[in-house]
């Protein structure tokens, strides 16, 4: 067992390795060359930090760590779209890829990430004999549930006004760090692990802090280093093939960033954990619908670009596009469960849209999403309350509720 994770672990660094030295030397490689070697760099870090941050669950909090471990595993394609932000201040064709960036990292979770693992979950319940047709979570998901909703109807602001402004950060920041805050505070649980996770939360304290720490330190490097000749190869690679470098950025880089935490949750809902599986997905849009979008106009300003990034037609229409999915995603999460028929017109909507690019069917679809997260939302109108109640501030009060999932 313990070869087992040594290889993986090792090779993961040896991954990792070729861009680091590419990069520290200084040697230029072909675009598209480029994207498959740092490319590779991003997803091996990835897992690294996946590994890392799970493990970190035995020495902290376990629903302050949920939170964390989905920022941290979505690290790599934060690096990717904030360089992109910071590049556009002085290469303003660069902005577009900003917007691309995080749109695509959006809507890739909800409509590749959600249905995937809903599928696993239920197929993998039905080969053990258990006639399941959804996936439910645990009450204290409301907390993730609450922040999207109020950063969801906050977000329509940002094609409205056709920008990405400080204002934006400073809003959107102060609703990641309440949820932060709101996930610290809930009551502590112990965590279960898997794979090379669970090798590592076996090892005595002091050598186990040594390994995370380790994996962080090398998952880390290897990001900054790749982030820029990743970035700047997609787009050269878009322009060297003809290839609409927009939707390259949009999807290709978040699909590598994203892929092992995919994996993760995919993992979870293999082995039944339907609450682990959905609610860290969850909790990686709360992080990137909040503080991935946040901090862009900060890259943007500390890049030379001003106090906004503004937005022209195709950029708004797919913020437009991104908000409408995740009301529609919260509405069918709102009552605790996601089906597999609501898995599946997740998927479906989203991938309709790839063969019409046009700016009409971008609209048409943000409507659909909208008016089908209204059925929704007043069908299931009891379920708000809950919700909304538990981001209020509560004083002398503490959430006992145990999970009866898993």
């Amino acid at each position: 067992m313990r070869v087992d994770w040594r290889l993986k672990i090792g090779v993961a660094l040896m991954a990792c390795l070729p861009g680091l030295v590419l990069r520290l030397s200084g040697i230029e490689l072909e675009p598209l060359v480029a994207v498959l070697v740092f490319g590779s760099g991003v997803v091996s870090a990835a897992f690294l930090l996946a590994w890392a941050a799970e493990t970190a669950e035995a020495d902290v909090s376990a629903s302050l760590a949920v939170a964390v471990l989905a920022f941290i595993a979505v690290l790599p394609e934060y690096a990717v779209d904030l360089y992109f932000a910071f590049a556009a201040g002085s290469k303003p064709e660069f902005a577009q890829y900003a917007a691309a960036n995080m749109t695509g990292a959006n809507r890739l979770l909800l409509g590749l990430g959600w249905p995937l693992v809903v599928l696993v979950f239920v197929v993998a319940s039905r080969r053990k004999g258990r006639r399941v047709s959804a996936i439910e979570l645990a009450p204290r998901r409301r907390l993730e549930l609450g922040f999207l909703a109020v950063a969801s109807v906050y977000s329509f602001v940002i094609p409205l006004t056709r920008r990405l402004s400080l204002i934006d950060s400073v809003i959107l920041l102060t609703l990641f760090a309440l949820y932060v805050r709101g996930a610290a505070r809930q009551p502590r649980t112990h965590p279960e692990f898997m794979g090379v996770a669970a090798v590592l939360a076996a090892l005595p304290r002091s050598r186990r802090r040594t390994v995370v720490g380790a994996l962080f330190v090398a998952a880390a490097a290897t990001i900054l280093a790749a982030a820029e000749p990743f970035a700047e190869g997609l787009v050269a690679t878009g322009h060297q093939f003809g290839i609409n470098e927009f939707l390259l950025v949009q999807w290709l880089a978040p699909l590598a960033s994203e892929a092992p935490e995919f994996i993760v949750a995919c993992l979870w809902a293999a082995r039944l954990k339907q609450d682990a599986a959905m609610g860290t997905l969850l909790s990686s849009k709360v992080n990137q619908w909040t503080l991935l979008i946040g901090t862009i106009p900060i890259a943007y300003a500390l890049g030379g670009g001003g106090f906004a990034l503004g937005l022209d037609g195709r950029q708004t229409e797919e913020v437009l596009l991104t908000a409408a999915q995740t009301v529609l995603g919260f509405a069918i999460l709102s009552n605790l469960r996601c089906s597999l028929k609501e898995g599946i017109a997740l998927f479906a909507l989203f991938a309709l849209q790839f063969p019409f690019p046009q700016p009409e069917v971008r609209l048409f679809f943000s409507a659909l999403y909208l008016l089908i997260a209204a059925v929704l939302l007043v069908r299931g109108r009891g379920a708000l309350r809950p919700i909304l109640s538990e981001i209020r501030p509560r004083r002398g009060r503490v959430d006992t509720r145990e999970s009866p999932l898993d």
